[in-house]
């Protein structure tokens, strides 16, 4: 058997495990998007998307929903972990990361959030430790139900539009370039959570902020 059906059977398994209980939780990772299938290939949904590609890496299946999230519970970098897709739509996703955090006990600093940016380009990432929702509703959202800006965030750049609403461009799905381009960030956004995972935040910033 492969090392990497191995590890999939492992991480099934302890998945399968914990659902028969709540399990104690290290970290907290939350992509953000719109639930349903008309939006899953939207550029707003690059935290759903990135959170997919992080599962599956992982061996991880989001088999539950549960706090206002559909969830998938596991282990990755030798910690226990829950990804979340908060299922409120984007501009209340405070609502469901806020029972989260309480529910679980989650440190603010132990939970990492990711999104979409449209002041970075397409093919860049940046994480940060804290920081403003620089206007992005779905953090601006958590900020107001945690009552702190202190957790760390992966943006994930999605570009401006040269013309027309931003509003609507967000809502569109990426162009058969830009989806070439994205699904290598991907590659590189998991790399991040998984080196944040095992080293902390620091870390994972002085490897993932230079441009590539």
């Amino acid at each position: 058997m492969k090392r990497e059906d191995v590890k999939r059977e492992m991480m099934q398994a302890l998945s399968r495990l914990w659902q028969k209980g709540e399990p104690s939780i290290e970290r907290l990772i939350v992509g953000l998007g719109n639930p349903g299938r008309k939006y899953a290939g939207n550029r707003h949904n690059v935290g759903f998307q990135c959170l997919d590609r992080l599962a599956e890496a992982w061996g991880l299946s989001f088999s539950r929903r549960k706090h206002k999230a559909l969830l998938a519970q596991g282990q990755i970098a030798g910690l226990k972990v829950i990804l979340a897709k908060p299922q409120t739509f984007m501009n209340l996703s405070g609502e469901a990361v806020e029972r989260m955090a309480r529910f679980y006990k989650v440190p603010h600093e132990n939970i990492l959030v990711i999104y979409d940016d449209l002041d970075l380009p397409v093919g860049r990432i940046r994480l940060r430790p804290e920081g403003g929702s620089g206007g992005h509703k779905g953090m601006k959202s958590i900020m107001e139900h945690l009552g702190a800006n202190g957790f760390p965030r992966l943006r994930v750049g999605i570009g401006r539009p040269v013309h027309g609403d931003p509003v609507d461009y967000v809502l569109d799905d990426f162009t058969p370039d830009e989806r070439i381009t994205i699904d290598v960030v991907y590659e590189r956004a998991v790399s991040a959570v998984e080196l944040w995972l095992a080293e902390g935040i620091a870390a994972a910033m002085n490897r993932y902020n230079l441009n590539p």
